[in-house]
């Protein structure tokens, strides 16, 4: 490979990572949030799914790309408030739950989308961070959706909060130890059942993302199982906010090497690059499981620790 192709695919992979990665921090964070609280949530891949729909829904009948992502993340606030109040109930088990919720929403977003794969909506804007370069490729990659951006300030706002402010300490004793929560006299329902429909407002935004930025059309495959790999991302960045979005990163940039190959005139074993991501899942899956880092830093009252 020259100098010039790998150049070409270095920037590929640079705008692969920002775009593909936005979606995973958000779903990633949301995720974040509601195992914080000590509960999992497998059903984000709905929710995405249905946020994806409902954004590009409301984008193509209202012409306010902005409004639809406003519409998909109280969308899957409804889908998150719905797994909490579920799971808040006697002798329910939060995966099972997640797995129920993951399949109704992706059936009711194929349902009522049936009318909008094939109609065009409006799409985010993107900001031109790279109207300096001279290179149109450079310029190309360096066009960034403002979701982009406020999913790195959610992060790092996270990471503070869950450190340094009073709701945090709250959230982070949910999840450690129910029994220590009662005794503050914190709602250990209230709480997680909240933490919870905020996670899934995230990943209904994350939805929107797919939608109406990148690749920016609704069809019935558009999440590829990006929220259920996003319970792995969760694991591999030990509950960490600002470890979410480094890893956002990393999944995207896997995401965006079989493209990025391709658009250099390499096309044997594009599959196979395009399977990175899945590939990346299943690692990291096996490493966090090894006796010596098993679930390290994990909330305690996570179901999978018992």
């Amino acid at each position: 490979m020259d100098d010039v192709g790998l150049s070409t695919v270095l920037l590929a992979m640079l705008a692969g990572a920002i775009r593909v990665s936005t979606p995973f921090l958000f779903v990633s964070l949301g995720e974040c949030l509601t195992e914080k609280s000590g509960r999992i949530n497998l059903g984000l891949e709905g929710t995405m799914v249905f946020g994806a729909m409902a954004g590009y829904a409301i984008s193509y009948e209202t012409g306010n790309p902005w409004l639809g992502v406003l519409v998909a993340g109280f969308s899957g606030t409804l889908f998150g408030a719905l797994h909490g109040v579920i799971c808040g109930l006697r002798l329910v088990n939060d995966i099972a739950i997640g797995i129920a919720l993951m399949l109704f929403g992706r059936g009711l977003a194929f349902f009522f989308g049936k009318d909008y794969i094939q109609p065009v909506a409006p799409r985010l804007p993107a900001i031109e961070f790279g109207w300096w370069a001279s290179d149109p490729n450079l310029a190309k990659a360096l066009e960034i959706n403002p979701l982009f951006l406020i999913g790195i300030a959610l992060a790092i706002a996270m990471w503070w909060a869950f450190r340094s402010t009073r709701v945090g300490l709250i959230v982070r004793t949910t999840g450690d130890s129910a029994p220590a929560a009662l005794a503050l006299g914190i709602d250990v329902k209230l709480v997680r059942l909240l933490a919870t429909a905020a996670g899934g407002f995230l990943a209904g935004v994350g939805g929107a993302f797919l939608s109406l930025f990148y690749p920016g059309s609704w069809t019935e495959g558009l999440s590829s199982g990006q929220g259920l790999m996003a319970v792995a991302l969760v694991i591999f960045a030990r509950w960490n906010p600002l470890a979410c979005f480094g890893a956002a990163l990393l999944f995207g940039a896997a995401g965006a090497l079989g493209p990025a190959l391709q658009s250099i005139g390499i096309t044997r074993g594009y599959h196979f690059f395009n399977a990175a991501p899945y590939a990346m899942t299943l690692v990291i899956m096996i490493l966090s499981i090894s006796p010596k880092r098993s679930l390290k830093g994990a909330p305690g009252e996570l179901s999978i620790t018992k």
